[in-house]
């Protein structure tokens, strides 16, 4: 809503958007075309910016963004950043498939469970965060699970990551799950954004 819009912020947040990984520093001029603001005007901003650096001037005059960006979204928990966007996923595809849901992460010669949902039903794969075990002699992380089976679906970046999907063998559908699976990466891996992804899948 309007009044909840403060001109000078939103003017001063659109100086920092202007810089990207092109375009790391720029002049007055270049500014200028980008932001659509007067030079004067701009003058104003980047000073402000500047004493508390969010930017600052090299040698050439160019502007370039300063270090508090890069210091404030070192403060971000990227396990807490993890829940809050995988964590819907899993309890969406446990709820859809009535099967355990899981993120699985490599840890050395382990693997973890991260995070994990459960389906309502009592005859389930009880998994919960934390839970870990030794990667099979054939580098599967899928535990050995007593009349159960488990699908999984590889996560880009680092460490290795999985969404997984397990639960009694006779139930768990596993072309159904397969494609769950391959779903839900895919809507994970266009949603991140690229600050995040050492912290996200």
């Amino acid at each position: 809503m309007a009044q909840d819009r403060v001109e000078a912020v939103e003017r001063a947040l659109t100086v920092l958007e202007a810089f990207d990984a092109d375009r790391p520093a720029l002049s007055l001029a270049e500014l200028a075309q980008a932001t659509g603001f007067y030079k004067s005007t701009l003058l104003r901003l980047l000073g402000s910016l500047s004493r508390f650096d969010y930017v600052r001037r090299d040698a050439d005059g160019r502007w370039q963004l300063g270090e508090t960006p890069a210091r404030l979204a070192r403060r971000q928990d990227p396990s807490r950043l993890l829940a809050a966007r995988v964590q819907p996923l899993l309890e969406r595809l446990a709820a859809r498939l009535g099967e355990t849901a899981s993120l699985l992460e490599r840890v050395g010669e382990a693997v973890e469970c991260r995070l994990a949902a459960l389906p309502a039903s009592a005859l389930r794969h009880d998994l919960r965060p934390g839970t870990r075990w030794r990667v099979a002699g054939d580098g599967s992380p899928c535990p050995t699970l007593a009349g159960g089976v488990m699908v999984i679906h590889p996560l880009p970046g680092t460490p290795p990551r999985w969404l997984a999907l397990s639960g009694p063998k006779g139930r768990l559908a596993m072309a159904e799950s397969t494609d769950a699976l391959a779903e839900v990466a895919a809507e994970l891996t266009a949603t991140s954004q690229p600050a995040a992804r050492e912290a996200l899948p």
